[in-house]
C-alpha cells in the first residue's frame, strides 16, 4: 500500500462524496429491511410510530460515518485517495446488514457471521484500519438490532452480538497475519469459537435461565456463526479480489506460481530472465521484511518486474547462448531495445489484467538510469560529446519503497553473478557503491526512503547474495573406474 501525506482538494471532495454517497447506501440497506419486516401494507403506520428512534438512528449512522471518515483523513489517505477502498468499505458493510437480517429473521440472531467485516478489512486494509472499523460497525449493529428494532431480539442477545463481534472481531484481525494459504482459513473457524462461546455464556446464560435444548441450539448456532464468517470470506474475497484489482496474500501467491500464464511464458522463453526474476524475487522478500514493508507483496511484483522482456528475450544477455544480436547492431538501437522493457512489460501486465503495482514497478525498476555499456560503446564510436539522456531509461524512478528495493536487488543480483570475487567484503562494497550511485543520480527521491532503510537493504543483499553465490570447493579431477 502506497503512502500517502497529503490529499488534493480534488481528492478531498472526491473522497467526501464518496462517503456521503456511501452512507446514503446504508439509510437504503435500513429501509429495505424495514419494509421486508413490516411489508408495504405496514411500512408508512412503522416510520409514523417509530420516526424519533429512526431519527437517531440516521444521525448516528452519519456521525459514525464521519468519523470512520475523519480517521482515514489522519490516519491513512491512500483510502481516501483511491475511490476503490471506500468503494469496498461500503459494499463489506451492506454484504453484512444484508446478511444479519435474513439470518436473524429466518435462523438465530447468534448464527450471524460475527467476524465477517473484520476478516475482509483486515485482508483489503491495514490491521488498525481493520480493528478501527470493526469497532465502528459494531455499534452500527447494534442500532440495528435494538434501537431500530427491526428484528425484535432479546435484549441480551443484541448484547451478547456487540460484544461477539468486537472481541472475536479483534481475534480474527489479530490472527490473521499468519494465515497464508486458504486452508489456514478454514482453521480460523474453529478458533473465533472459542471467544463466540465464551461471551454467549457469559452474557446470556445467566439472564436468559434457557432450557438444556436452548442451550444446545446456543452452542450449535454459535458455531453455524464461525462457520458461516469464514465460507462467507472464502466465497466473496475473490470476488473483491477479482473486481477491485485487489492484491491479497492469497491472490499474490496464486500469481506467483508457474501455472501463472505470464510466470509460464517466462519459464518457457526467457528462462534466463525467469532464473533472475526468482532470484530477485527472494531477494526482495527478504529486503521488504527488514525494513517492515509488505514482503509478499515485494516478491510478487519482482517476479514480474522483467516480463517485458518476452518481446524479444533474446536481446537480453541471460537468454543468450554464444551469439549476441548486439554486436551487429548500433548502441542506439541497442539502447532502444533495452529500455524497452520497462514500458513492454508495464504494458503486458496491464492487458493481462493484473494489479497496476506491478505495472508501476515495471515501468520504474530502472528509473534514469543510463544504460552504461552501450553508452560507453558509444562513446568509443563518436568524435565528441553525447548526451547521456539519449542512453539512458525513461523513468520514472520508483514512488515506492517496494520499487527501490528491487531496482537495488535486481541490478546487484544481475552484476554480482560477474563478480570473480564474491567475499563478502567484495559483495559489500559492490552494493554500497550501486545503491550510492542512485542517491548521487537521484533515483530514490519520489519513494520517502530513508538512509537507515537504504543500510538495512545493503546488509540483507550482502548476506543474501554471499548465500546464493557463495564459493564452493575444486573437485578434484578424478575418473572412478566401476569395480569389474
Amino acid at each position: 500500500m502506497t503512502a500517502v501525506t497529503k490529499l488534493s482538494n480534488k481528492q478531498i471532495a472526491k473522497s467526501l462524496i464518496n462517503f456521503a454517497v456511501g452512507t446514503l447506501g446504508l439509510y437504503v440497506i435500513v429501509i429495505l429491511t424495514v419494509l421486508m419486516n413490516t411489508g408495504t401494507a405496514g411500512f408508512a403506520e412503522y416510520f409514523r410510530a417509530n420516526s424519533q428512534p429512526i431519527l437517531t438512528v440516521a444521525v448516528a449512522y452519519a456521525v459514525l460515518s464521519a468519523v470512520m471518515y475523519c480517521y482515514f483523513f489522519f490516519e491513512n489517505k491512500y483510502v481516501l485517495s483511491r475511490f476503490s477502498k471506500p468503494c469496498e468499505l461500503f459494499l463489506i458493510m451492506y454484504i453484512d446488514f444484508f446478511i444479519v437480517y435474513i439470518l436473524s429473521r429466518y435462523v438465530d440472531t447468534l448464527a450471524r457471521p460475527i467476524a465477517f467485516v473484520a476478516l475482509m478489512c483486515a485482508t483489503l486494509f491495514r490491521r488498525r484500519d481493520a480493528i478501527f472499523i470493526n469497532s465502528v460497525f459494531s455499534l452500527m449493529i447494534l442500532m440495528f438490532d435494538r434501537i431500530l428494532n427491526v428484528l425484535d431480539t432479546n435484549m441480551y442477545y443484541s448484547y451478547a452480538c456487540l460484544l461477539g463481534r468486537f472481541c472475536t472481531g479483534i481475534v480474527a484481525v489479530f490472527i490473521f497475519n499468519s494465515i497464508k494459504t486458504r486452508f489456514q482459513s478454514v482453521l480460523l473457524a474453529f478458533i473465533l469459537l472459542i471467544p463466540v462461546e465464551a461471551i454467549n455464556s457469559v452474557v446470556v446464560l445467566p439472564v436468559t435461565h434457557p432450557t438444556a435444548s436452548e442451550i444446545l441450539d446456543l452452542f450449535i448456532f454459535g458455531g453455524v456463526s464461525c462457520i458461516l464468517t469464514i465460507m462467507l470470506y472464502m466465497f466473496i474475497l475473490p470476488l473483491f479480489e477479482l473486481m477491485f484489482a485487489e492484491m491479497t496474500v492469497f491472490r499474490l501467491r496464486e500469481l506467483t506460481s508457474d501455472s501463472a500464464k505470464l510466470i509460464k511464458k517466462l519459464k518457457e522463453n526467457a528462462p534466463g530472465t525467469y532464473s533472475h526474476s526468482v532470484v530477485v524475487s527472494q531477494l526482495a522478500e527478504a529486503c521488504a521484511k527488514a525494513i517492515g514493508e509488505d514482503s509478499e507483496l515485494a516478491r510478487a511484483a519482482a517476479y514480474y518486474h522483467d516480463v517485458g522482456k518476452l518481446k524479444g528475450p533474446e536481446m537480453f544477455a541471460e537468454n543468450q547462448t554464444e551469439y549476441n544480436f548486439h554486436d551487429d547492431i548500433t548502441p542506439e538501437l541497442s539502447v532502444d531495445i533495452i529500455r524497452s522493457h520497462a514500458r513492454n512489460g508495464a504494458q503486458l501486465i496491464k492487458k493481462s489484467r493484473l494489479p497496476e503495482f506491478f505495472a508501476d514497478v515495471a515501468i520504474q525498476h530502472h528509473g534514469t538510469l543510463p544504460i552504461k555499456y552501450f553508452y560507453y560503446k558509444a562513446l568509443k564510436m563518436s568524435d565528441g560529446e553525447l548526451n547521456i539522456e539519449n542512453y539512458s531509461y525513461s523513468g520514472p524512478t520508483p514512488a515506492s519503497k517496494i520499487a527501490a528495493i528491487i531496482m537495488i536487488a535486481d541490478s546487484s543480483e544481475a552484476a554480482t553473478r560477474t563478480l570473480p570475487d564474491r567475499s563478502p567484503e567484495k559483495v559489500e562494497a559492490f552494493v554500497r557503491t550501486l545503491i550510492e550511485e542512485r542517491l548521487d543520480l537521484g533515483q530514490f527521491d519520489n519513494c520517502n526512503i530513508t538512509m537507515r532503510e537504504l543500510t538495512v537493504i545493503k546488509t540483507t543483499l550482502v548476506n543474501q547474495l554471499t548465500g546464493v553465490y557463495h564459493s564452493r570447493v575444486a573437485y578434484p579431477k578424478l575418473t572412478i573406474s566401476k569395480k569389474k
